[in-house]
């Protein structure tokens, strides 16, 4: 039986959509509380059934994941208050029911004190959705920050300024990184960058068009791990709601997220190396793709000690949403995972994880697409100015 399927039979069960129990009266009766218990769970079964089924719900799933747990359980306490014991039956059950979809890591909070230091050999990662590369920032605190993260290696997203209108320029800031970072090798492409003080093995074409591959040496017996640097579209442009562009929009992207997961999928799956995948899905807990996510690799998140792990905030004190992944397949293990303040030059935070190799590499497949590292713009993995499709 689906989880619709149970709620379901909790509604009617409950019968929130039949008349005549006492506590189906007017307000004093507290059939209220009834009505709103039923009314979400309504809501929470719609979103199950539908939710990255149709296109059309990737806007109702953008609610902040922790509604889906903090709803019900406050309409729970207040049926309990009202003694209304059907409505406190349908909110408990949409709670559990919804528990999923919250983005709440309860083990996060035991797990993380328990963590051992990483061991010798471990290397520092960091993820980090830029905002447009300093576009409306001062480029020198921006690259101050930069250079204090001290990472071994940088997995950063958005190398581009954004033109406001679903499209994006790319930027040549190449000797600027270069004075930054004298000791790191830089990998450019798709508006996205990977530096690593690590030795680059070869970069790899993925089918994902948002995605780049750079697989590094570890520290010690230089064995491979291979890094996906990952940017999903976003599901809106900022129009109004009221215009059919609006609409058009999100089916448009609904399209294109999907061929973006599905050639992560096969790329993830088709990797010979242990692998990190790391970067701005522009999925949270609530959103459909969350399921094509849990496909890619184990994610870190319980390391990070935090019930309610958050990544991106729509204005300055809403950071409501975690948008921001840290993956891993077998092979590649990550000791520490924390979320680190932007300081104002970014809506997402940056994410550091602590990454250590524990199993040797499976021989490489026979006909994998290398091309193996030759630093700058115009070599790895290039592509023209203007390539991005509407939907990122």
């Amino acid at each position: 039986m689906t989880t619709a399927g149970a709620l379901g039979d909790v509604l009617a069960s409950a019968g929130v959509l039949a008349a005549g129990d006492g506590a189906n009266a007017a307000w004093p009766g507290g059939g209220w509380a009834l009505w709103a218990a039923g009314a979400w769970a309504v809501f929470l079964a719609a979103h199950l059934v539908l939710n990255g089924r149709w296109w059309f719900w990737l806007l109702p799933s953008l609610l902040p994941p922790p509604v889906f747990a903090a709803l019900p359980a406050l309409l729970l306490v207040l049926s309990c208050a009202t003694g209304d014991l059907t409505a406190a039956v349908v909110a408990g059950a949409a709670l559990l029911t919804g528990a999923r979809q919250s983005g709440l890591v309860p083990g996060a909070l035991v797990r993380r004190k328990r963590l051992p230091p990483p061991p010798d050999g471990a290397v520092r990662i960091v993820s980090w959705n830029t905002q447009h590369w300093c576009q409306s920032t001062d480029p020198e605190p921006f690259y101050a920050f930069l250079r204090g993260l001290d990472a071994d290696v940088y997995l950063l997203q958005e190398y581009h300024h954004d033109e406001f209108d679903g499209t994006y320029r790319l930027i040549d800031d190449e000797r600027r990184l270069r004075a930054t970072f004298p000791g790191h090798r830089a990998v450019i492409a798709r508006g996205l960058i990977t530096l690593s003080r690590l030795p680059v093995a070869a970069t790899v074409e993925t089918a994902a068009r948002r995605t780049l591959r750079v697989d590094l040496e570890m520290p010690g017996d230089g064995r491979i791990l291979a890094t996906f640097n990952v940017h999903i579209p976003v599901q809106l442009r900022l129009v109004s709601p009221l215009r059919a562009d609006f609409y058009r929009a999100v089916r448009t992207r609904a399209a294109d997220r999907a061929r973006e997961y599905r050639g992560l999928l096969g790329d993830v799956a088709g990797c010979p190396h242990p692998a990190l995948i790391a970067g701005d899905f522009n999925t949270t807990a609530a959103i459909g793709d969350a399921r094509r996510i849990a496909r890619l690799g184990a994610d870190a998140v319980a390391l990070s000690g935090r019930l309610c792990p958050t990544s991106w905030q729509a204005r300055p004190g809403l950071r409501w949403w975690r948008l921001d992944w840290v993956l891993t397949t077998p092979g590649a293990r990550v000791h520490s995972y924390r979320f680190r303040d932007p300081r104002g030059l970014s809506d997402h935070s940056v994410q550091e994880v602590s990454v250590s190799l524990a199993e040797p590499d499976r021989p490489a497949t026979a006909g994998l697409r290398i091309r193996h590292h030759d630093e700058g713009t115009r070599h790895a993995l290039p592509l023209p100015g203007k390539d991005r499709p509407e939907g990122q």
